[in-house]
């Protein structure tokens, strides 16, 4: 059974920085594109960063160039996204998702799915 499972979510002040994890089991995760995406209250879920399997190619929502890193551990079967500069509009609930090697910005790339984890930025 395949399971993503993120953590790391929580409460910060605007300008602070988080780091979510993102544990994988029951797949072969290092062949695996892997995403992660944030949907706010009344809003679809949005793109925010992607890395190949290979770890070598990242790509990032405007919104969130410059201030977030994607990256990963395959040797720990691991994905995490390092949140810096954070601003209230960042604030949603976060997902990990594993994809395809073409696998890229938009969520029906993706085949598999974590539960999410609340990241709440206060002004």
């Amino acid at each position: 059974q395949v399971q993503l499972v993120e953590s790391g979510g929580g409460l910060v002040q605007a300008g602070g920085s988080l780091r979510l994890s993102c544990g994988a089991s029951g797949l072969t995760f290092s062949t695996y594109t892997t995403g992660w995406f944030r949907q706010a209250p009344g809003k679809e879920r949005e793109f925010v960063a992607a890395i190949t399997w290979s770890g070598l190619t990242t790509y990032y929502a405007d919104s969130v160039k410059g201030r977030f890193t994607i990256s990963r551990d395959n040797a720990k079967n691991t994905a995490y996204l390092q949140m810096s500069s954070l601003k209230p509009e960042d604030t949603a609930v976060y997902y990990c998702a594993a994809g395809s090697v073409s696998s890229r910005r938009t969520t029906t790339d993706y085949r598999y799915w974590g539960r999410g984890t609340q990241v709440t930025v206060s002004a």
